[in-house]
């Protein structure tokens, strides 16, 4: 069983294995996520795709409140570490290692990356975790690109997770592409409605995706869904 809590924008946390992974933690800045309460969030493992303050503007708060290790390119690691992050492990694309039972690999994106100060922040990436009981995928922010395919071949995914607000990342018409090429027929949408760029209408993303033969699932910020 996988538990999936959404905090908004592309931060949500999983549950699996006992232990709770917190992806691209972006909450006090989201206006539409100001009923989260931020002191609540205690994960294992924060996974930051890249160094936008979208995706990583409370990982240190959380890693001192928590003692969290922060994953992600060694750039971004070690930068978070700078600022106070109380425990890092450094990866790149390709890489990958097991924290308890779940394998963690890095995966390509196709994105820019650097911090609000302009500190360079390596390379952006996704991440493909895997259990006994669980495969999914996360894209981080991307566009879409053919290797998509080979992502997932090892193994069936559960699920995938991606970005679908456009502007800045794939759009749905590019998601629904991207899960084609993943082979999978179930995909938790992100990165959309935060900032006016990125505003969709969620039921034409919806139909959209079912015309294709996938659900999409588009969850309340705050809101719990279990795979």
């Amino acid at each position: 069983m996988t538990q999936i809590t959404y905090y908004g924008h592309a931060c949500f946390e999983i549950e699996c294995n006992g232990k709770s992974m917190l992806f691209d933690p972006f909450i006090r800045g989201n206006a539409l996520a100001s009923h989260v309460d931020l002191s609540s969030i205690n994960p294992h493992y924060i996974l930051l795709s890249h160094a936008h303050s979208d995706h990583t503007a409370d990982a240190v708060e959380i890693s001192k409140q928590s003692g969290a290790t922060c994953i992600g390119v060694y750039e971004v690691c070690g930068y978070l570490q700078s600022k106070g992050a109380v425990s890092i492990h450094p990866m790149n694309i390709g890489g990958s290692k097991v924290f308890d039972g779940i394998e963690i690999k890095m995966t390509q994106a196709i994105h820019s990356s650097s911090f609000e100060d302009g500190t360079y922040g390596g390379v952006a990436g996704g991440f493909q975790i895997s259990t006994d009981n669980s495969h999914f995928y996360y894209a981080g922010d991307t566009s879409l690109f053919g290797d998509m395919q080979f992502i997932g071949k090892k193994r069936q995914l559960d699920f995938a997770i991606l970005p679908i607000g456009g502007n800045f990342t794939m759009d749905v018409t590019d998601a629904i592409e991207c899960a084609k090429l993943l082979n999978v027929n179930k995909v938790i949408g992100v990165h959309y409605d935060t900032f006016g760029y990125i505003v969709i209408n969620h039921q034409n993303a919806i139909d959209a995706f079912s015309e294709a033969g996938i659900e999409l699932i588009l969850m309340p910020i705050g809101g719990k869904y279990i795979i």
